[in-house]
């Protein structure tokens, strides 16, 4: 051993434990942040998922009131035209 006094090596040491605690305290914020956002994001690809098959449906009902919309319609003018025929009968 050198005749130095260990005193510097102590605060040396010290020094180095609290850059290490440092760094192992950033770590473990970087993983915890980490571990949020990948829950985050499945959190989101989840909701994604939902909403498509929430706006499938919708698109199908929207699809399904259109044909109905147009089935009434012929309907519609077919009967006004057997009504015109018949007023054009009776008047005629």
């Amino acid at each position: 051993m050198s005749g130095a006094s260990p005193d510097p090596a102590i605060s040396r040491l010290r020094a180095a434990l609290d850059r290490l605690e440092t760094v192992v305290e950033r770590r473990a914020r970087l993983a915890s942040a980490q571990i949020d956002a990948e829950a985050e994001f499945a959190i989101m690809q989840d909701d994604r998922a939902r909403l498509a098959v929430e706006l499938d449906a919708a698109l199908d009902a929207q699809r399904a009131l259109a044909e109905a919309n147009s089935a009434a319609m012929e309907r519609i003018t077919r009967a006004a035209g057997t009504i015109e025929r018949w007023i054009g009968r009776a008047n005629g």
